[in-house]
């Protein structure tokens, strides 16, 4: 199975949870919901889940092995840091066109 597509839904600059993530694998299952977390000056992706009656919370889905949640931690953690990037220049050029 191949990651075909990575939308950064949306980013935050407060708080521990960075951006929610869209994933597309070969081109025809979408998983959403997929955060980007930094805690302990570490960044990695929390799965999308659900809250049982218990309190306690459950992956909706999840990969199988680590060989492959590296693959999609380090696939949506690149597409996380190009976003940013996007989001930094934009906001640098929006201050320029103030400025001027």
């Amino acid at each position: 199975m191949k990651i075909t597509d990575i939308k950064v839904r949306k980013l935050f600059e407060e708080g521990p949870m960075k951006a929610v993530v869209s994933v597309t694998f070969d081109d025809q299952l979408a998983v959403h919901d997929i955060k980007v977390i930094n805690a302990r000056d570490k960044f990695f992706i929390v799965m999308p889940s659900r809250k049982n009656p218990d309190e306690t919370y459950r992956d909706i889905v999840h990969p199988i092995n680590s060989s492959f949640r590296v693959e999609l931690e380090e696939a949506v953690l690149d597409a996380y840091n190009r976003e940013l990037a996007l989001a930094e220049a934009h906001q640098y050029e929006e201050a320029e066109a103030v400025t001027e």
